[in-house]
């Protein structure tokens, strides 16, 4: 399974979004830290959803992080997170 459907399908099944994009932006940072051929290093994420509702902008990178699990953001350089209500 490609590194970008696992993020949406982990977000999608814990959060239940009324929005939700995973872009894949790797080739944007061909050349600098992290770059793998191929792509699936960098990720640009929005995601929209009532359970973040009365949470701090920590709470919610934290519980983001948490869904994807240690062992999918350990295959992720970076990840850019959008996070809303």
């Amino acid at each position: 399974m490609s590194v970008t459907t696992d993020i949406h399908e982990r977000l999608q099944a814990a959060f239940a979004p009324s929005a939700l994009d995973v872009v894949d932006d790797s080739e944007s940072h061909r050349g600098h830290a992290g770059y793998q051929e191929g792509g699936e290093s960098h990720f640009n994420v929005r995601i929209r959803s009532e359970a973040f509702r009365d949470q701090s902008r920590i709470d919610r990178h934290r519980a983001v992080h948490a869904a994807l699990g240690a062992d999918l953001v350990g295959r992720i350089h970076a990840l850019s997170l959008d996070i809303g209500v």
